[in-house]
């Protein structure tokens, strides 16, 4: 009998931990989701503003390129971040994000280049403030 009330104490704990991962990775991505329309959003739009505010600085840039600093940096740039190699404001209204499976506080979009390949990888991460706009790498390069 006390082995059997032990082992139902056991599963109930299994049970109780398995729900609050299921619940945070569904909270996760209910925020990522909501971050993404409004990031997206500010991207087809062309509001430098709202993407500056949705960034984290220092964001990582390709390799050879600078980092870009700070809002005033984002917004003379702009069109290298997002209309390089790809047309950031396209692609975004065709793809969803992607978490990465090793770190649910990460997540990618990958964009195709004019020869139709994903080699535009944008990195999005949680922070304190919410999901921010981290950097942007190329596959190619």
């Amino acid at each position: 009998m006390k082995k059997t009330a032990i082992l139902f104490l056991c599963l109930a704990l299994v049970g109780t931990a398995w729900a609050q991962v299921s619940q945070k990775k569904v909270q996760s991505n209910a925020s990522i989701d909501v971050f993404w329309e409004r990031f997206r959003d500010a991207v087809t739009k062309g509001d430098k503003m709202v993407v500056a505010n949705l960034s984290q600085f220092p964001i990582v840039m390709p390799y050879g390129i600078p980092t870009i600093r700070n809002n005033a940096q984002l917004i003379r740039r702009y069109r290298d971040v997002f209309n390089g190699e790809t047309n950031a404001a396209k692609c975004f209204r065709e793809v969803r994000p992607e978490v990465k499976p090793d770190n649910p506080a990460e997540f990618t979009v990958a964009c195709k280049n004019a020869a139709g390949d994903e080699v535009v990888i944008y990195s999005f991460a949680s922070t304190r403030n919410g999901w921010r706009f981290k950097g942007l790498d190329n596959l190619n390069e």
